[in-house]
């Protein structure tokens, strides 16, 4: 390996590993500003199984007049 060479060598190997430092600072800004203001996304909830049209909950005065007619 001549000099020329590995001058080449040395410098594409540090700029491979500063490129790789700079990707990874990239990945972890994005993943901290995602985690920060991304809301979680809920499909399954308790008040998904309802649907549109939720059932109606009798309240104690419905249940009086009933029994009083």
């Amino acid at each position: 390996m001549s000099m020329d060479q590995a001058a080449v060598f040395l410098a594409s190997s540090i700029l491979v590993i500063l490129a790789a430092i700079i990707i990874v600072a990239g990945i972890l800004i994005v993943n901290n500003l995602l985690n920060k203001f991304w809301k979680p996304v809920k499909v399954f909830t308790p008040d998904s199984w309802k649907g549109f049209n939720p059932p109606h909950y009798i309240s104690e005065t419905e249940t009086t007049n009933k029994n009083t007619k």
